[in-house]
This record gives C-alpha cells, structure tokens and sequence, in this order.
C-alpha cells in the first residue's frame, strides 16, 4: 500500500520522562532562563506546590488554579505574577492547573515548564480552553504550549484510582479523535494507536494495584502519545461535545469525557472505519465502541450524564449550543442527532 501524501509538524516542546525527574525542575527552569519562577497547582495541591517551591530558587506560588480555566482566575493569576515579577511559570499538576499557565502565557509570552500528575495531555498541545460566563470557548496558538515538559512517573503512583481512570479516558479520547481527523496523517495515527494500546494495557493492573511502577510508566509514556495527537491535529464531535457540557453545565471534565467517548464512536463507526479498525486493533476487542464502554464499565468510570449532574431538561439546550458552532467531524449531523446522541448518554 503507498503511502498518502501528509503534512505533520513536530511539537517543538523539550520532554524529560523517568522516574525522579521532579528533582531536575529546577535545572529545567535555569535552562529556560528563568530566576524568579511562579509554580501553579489547584488549591488541593497546594503542598505538592509548596514543596517543589522550596527547592527551587526564588519561586513563588499561586494555587488557585480551577476546573475549565475561569478568566477571572487567569486575572488574579496575573496580578500575582506581575507582583512577584515572575519570569517563568511551573504548571504542577493536571488540566486545570497546566490550563491556567497556558492562559498566562497566552497573555505574557512566558516560558512554560508543565510537570503533570494526570494523565489529561493538555500539555503537550498548543490549545487553551477558558471559560467564561458560562461558555467554554478553545483556541490554538504556539504560545501556549509549554517550552518543557518534565515527567515524573512517580508523582503518578498515588493519583487516585477514579482519577487515574478517568483521566486515562480523556487522554484515549484524543488519539480517538486523532484518528479519524481531517487533517490526520500516518505519523499521529501510529502514536495514537500505540498511546491507546498502553492506557488500555495499563489500566487493568493501576485499578488493582495503584502504585505499580510498569504501569504507571506505560500509561505516562500514553498519555503523552495521545496528548501529542491532541495538539498535531483537529478534533471532533466528542471534543465539542464534552466542551459545551463542561464549560456551560458544569460537568466535570475528565469524567465527561469517560461518559461521551463510546457514544460518539458508536456514532461515527460507520463513516470512518479505518479509524475503528485502529482503535480495535489497539484495544484488542473487535468492536471499538464496545470495547470502550466495556473497559469504562470494568474500570469503575461514570458512564451516563445524569450520574455526573446533568439535569435532563438541559439536553435541548446542550444539543443547540453543539450544533451553534460545531467541529469537523467524519459524520455530519444536526440538532436532533445530537439530542438523540445526549440522550443516550444520558
């Protein structure tokens, strides 16, 4: 078979994987330049932050950072950065504390050292989504993709298993995508097929037995694989989807994606059977939506939007917000296909 012709642009972002390498941050942080440092964490890690502050020189600490990145949070993010003089940031954390430094350098131009503890792969893109008003809105520019990514296999051991799960999922769900965009190639669907074939090997053994390293090392090197494809190509309907019920109904993100991801595989199947054949292959099932519902399923996940907060009455609206402004996707569709896909969901 010859290959197409393709386009792929490498992500230019320096990567530092093993176990221990939080203790290089900050040789990672002067070899970006940096001497007065602002790490980020949520307010929940806010110890993890405080430790990794001391040990690096003259960093300061800003542990506000939220679920769907709120302007008004990027705000005081700011005012605090600017106070302190900060010349670097040090995003410690998942996709909201990653998503808060990748607003601020959206807005300043910063350096970025991203140090992730989920599996969520946002940093590994140059897409920001923000929230505001009630309205979730993405964009993509190169500064916002962190100029180095250190990552720790050991900050993973104790992520807890719900978490680990549901991250794992969101991170499945961008090579899934990735699969079947318009603008894919033979380059991110090969990383996409491997990033889904490690989280799903992986997965089984973390929900026993949390701390084991083998693990824990596979699905780390996986969401880095499926984070890559998330930031090399254009995603879909199931991207959309999850981001007009996070960012206007509030839904929580990772778990969001956990629910949609079946669905809407099961809803492009047939018009992008490549891409399913791909996904089998990786998941070792012969059906690809089943399979992801199974693993969901065996993993403990959320696996319907009612269980996640969703009222039923907000379906209409969540299916007029999709169709507003919608994403390229493999099947076409229209209001009343995605209110039937929500429902099912729901």
């Amino acid at each position: 078979m010859t290959t197409p012709a393709f386009t792929y642009a490498g992500s230019p972002a320096r990567i530092v994987f093993g176990e221990g390498t939080l203790a290089r941050v900050g040789d990672e942080v002067a070899r970006l330049g940096g001497t007065r440092p602002i790490v980020l964490a949520t307010a929940q890690q806010r110890a993890a932050g405080e430790a990794l502050c001391a040990q690096i020189a003259g960093a300061g600490l800003f542990a506000e950072a939220a679920m769907h990145t709120p302007v008004e949070v990027t705000d005081r993010a700011l005012g605090y950065v600017r106070e302190r003089g900060g010349d670097c940031l040090v995003a410690l954390g998942g996709g909201s504390t990653i998503g808060l430094g990748k607003a601020i350098a959206y807005r300043t131009d910063l350096a970025q050292l991203a140090v992730p503890t989920t599996y969520a792969g946002s940093e590994a893109t140059s897409v920001l989504g923000q929230s505001e008003a009630g309205r979730k809105t993405t964009l993509r520019d190169p500064k916002v993709l962190p100029e180095t990514i250190v990552y720790d296999v050991l900050l993973t051991l104790t992520l807890p298993r719900a978490l680990s799960v549901t991250s794992a999922l969101n991170a499945i769900a961008h090579a899934v995508e990735g699969l079947y965009a318009h603008d894919g190639n033979p380059v991110t669907s090969a990383l996409a097929e491997q990033g889904i074939a490690a989280l799903a090997r992986a997965l089984p053994t973390i929900a026993q037995r949390h701390d084991d390293r083998d693990a824990r090392s596979d699905a780390l090197f996986g969401a880095w694989a499926c984070g890559t494809v998330l930031g090399s190509v254009a995603m879909g309907l199931h991207h959309k989807l999850c981001h007009v019920l996070g960012g206007s109904f509030g839904l929580p993100h990772a778990e969001t994606h956990a629910v949609m991801l079946p669905h809407v595989v099961a809803f492009n199947a047939a018009a992008a059977p490549d891409a399913m054949a791909r996904i089998a292959r990786a998941l070792g099932m012969p059906d690809p939506a089943t399979g992801l519902a199974n693993l969901a399923r065996q993993l403990g996940a959320p696996t319907q939007l009612r269980a996640l907060g969703l009222a039923q009455d907000a379906i209409d609206h969540a299916a007029e917000l999709v169709v507003a402004s919608p994403y390229r996707n493999p099947r076409e569709f229209d209001r009343a296909a995605i209110r039937e896909l929500l429902i099912s969901a729901y």
